[in-house]
């Protein structure tokens, strides 16, 4: 008798065991996002990720070959994020950044390589101070149509975390869909003293998807 009731005890035990579990999958947290802004994502980096940032490098692809739309909002921050990431640590800490991944116009490629080369050489003598990672606040997003299939304006705060400190930029960007893939078509920096703020100018209204077709 004994016996049995130990047995049904087990059998309860178990079964509450089992229960815990499948509650604790099921209630996995679900993020809501609004359409046009979304919360903080933290980007780590970390030197096996460094190693293989070319193994790795993605393809961004539109949702529809044939066209951009809001649906392409989510895909596209992503590409502004990897972009933002390699680029701060070309710039800080001398690492290659594959400009391929995001841009296809030959003008704006060239104008990022001499930005990141100017920058770099302003900040090499500081390159034990390494960027480690970044943080994007919240975001914007909003689609334009016209003649050329549209585009995109995403306006991203970022917050640059170094061995020492950190500090704080905001970018624009624009981007397009080139034969199914999402690209950058023009991305300003306009933090006083910054490389863009100097070149191009202050307080640019970044709108001309087309600036850059432009070979003065």
């Amino acid at each position: 008798m004994k016996f049995t009731y130990l047995l049904v005890v087990l059998f309860t035990l178990s079964s509450c065991v089992k229960d815990t579990t499948s509650v604790h999958e099921k209630n996995t947290p679900v993020v809501a996002e609004d359409s046009n802004t979304y919360s903080a994502i933290n980007t780590k980096i970390t030197p096996s990720t460094e190693r293989n940032v070319f193994q790795n490098s993605p393809e961004y692809l539109a949702k529809n070959e044939g066209e951009l739309s809001e649906l392409d909002s989510e895909t596209a921050y992503e590409m502004c994020e990897r972009a933002l990431t390699d680029y701060y640590k070309a710039v800080w800490n001398g690492l290659d950044i594959e400009l391929d991944t995001f841009i296809d116009n030959d003008n704006l490629k060239q104008y990022t390589q001499k930005k990141i080369q100017s920058q770099y050489d302003v900040y090499k003598n500081f390159t034990k101070n390494s960027v480690q990672d970044i943080d994007i606040g919240a975001w914007e997003v909003k689609y334009t149509d016209d003649v050329n299939g549209g585009f995109l304006y995403l306006k991203l705060p970022v917050e640059i975390n170094k061995s020492v400190g950190s500090y704080g930029e905001v970018t624009e960007f624009l981007v397009r869909n080139v034969n199914g893939k999402l690209v950058l078509v023009d991305w300003y920096t306009g933090a006083k003293d910054s490389y863009d703020f100097m070149v191009r100018g202050e307080n640019l209204t970044i709108d001309n998807p087309n600036i850059w077709n432009d070979s003065e």
